[in-house]
């Protein structure tokens, strides 16, 4: 499985990936860009901040955003989730993008600061798990990814492949994604076995970004990490995933997150105070419309049905 745009995201420096800022100014090619023919009065400075996996989509849709929208900015900044989510409550961005659902005790805090959240769910991500192409294995349980994460596997042969050390990685606790793969595969969720006591093993390592991991299992014959499907290439294998031992294994795509035969199947979302209105409305409308979820498509991700 390849996504060619999401190959660009790999290149940058460390620095871009840890804080990726896109500020674009609108460019005017002379139509109207308004469908009902009127004057396009939109103006102003949007923020996103938050989950590094919904970054490029959002850098995509901001981009062709502006280019209908000459009087608009908008930056888009991918730290993590927690850091979007933690940025919304301090009333420092606009939106918070988030590859997993606010947590109940941050709705609490941003109550408490007066905010009112709206979530708006933007794309749908099979959540991939992937190792280097010469490992030979093809297939992992949900319990077998549990048992590798908290530690009880260690050694590829446990699972029917090479005498060697598992290398396991992670993205960093900032990280929305690694909430989201902690509890619904680490604890047992997606297997109906749900045990909040079972957390990742110390010896996990723990990454800055998704282009990191899927960097160092490029590199790594023994290596295993979770990436967001847009970010799927050539450099590494995708795992067929069993939700349990008697189930078909099924390889993360776009067809079989829409049919939820993928067990690690998730939305990604935009998070704002209160019922978005002005530029921030039409921003997620044009992000929620045919030609924005074609984008996410095009990223590699998974369009709303």
């Amino acid at each position: 499985m390849k996504s060619k745009k999401v190959l660009k995201w790999l290149t940058l420096p460390l620095t871009l990936i840890l804080a990726l800022s896109l500020v674009v100014t609108g460019c005017n090619n002379g139509d109207d860009p308004e469908p009902t023919g009127t004057t396009d009065t939109l103006s102003g400075f949007i923020d996103v901040t938050g989950s590094n996996t919904v970054t490029p989509i959002s850098s995509i849709w901001a981009e062709e955003f502006m280019k209908l929208h000459k009087n608009v900015s908008i930056a888009v900044s991918g730290p993590g989730s927690g850091a979007g989510i933690a940025a919304f409550i301090n009333k420092s961005t606009d939106i918070a993008q988030s590859s997993r659902p606010m947590k109940q005790s941050e709705k609490d805090q941003a109550t408490a600061a007066g905010l009112t959240v709206v979530e708006t769910k933007v794309a749908l991500d099979a959540l991939s798990v992937v190792v280097n192409p010469a490992n030979p294995v093809s297939e992992l349980t949900i319990e077998q990814l549990s048992d590798i994460y908290s530690g009880k596997i260690t050694n590829w042969s446990q699972v029917g492949g090479n005498n060697a050390q598992i290398v396991v990685l992670s993205r960093d606790t900032n990280s929305g994604t690694y909430a989201y793969f902690l509890e619904e595969v680490v604890q047992l969720i997606l297997a109906g076995k749900k045990d909040t006591s079972i957390q990742y093993a110390p010896a996990v390592q723990l990454l800055p970004s998704t282009e990191v991991g899927i960097t160092q299992v490029a590199q790594n014959a023994n290596a295993i990490f979770y990436a967001g499907l847009g970010y799927l290439n050539n450099s590494v294998k995708a795992v067929g995933i069993k939700a349990t031992a008697d189930a078909p294994a099924v390889l993360p795509s776009v067809a079989a997150a829409k049919d939820s035969s993928y067990p690690i199947a998730r939305y990604l979302y935009f998070y704002t105070n209160g019922t978005p209105t002005g530029i921030i409305k039409a921003f997620i409308d044009f992000a929620l419309s045919a030609a924005g979820q074609q984008i996410v498509e095009e990223q590699g991700f998974v369009a709303l049905s």
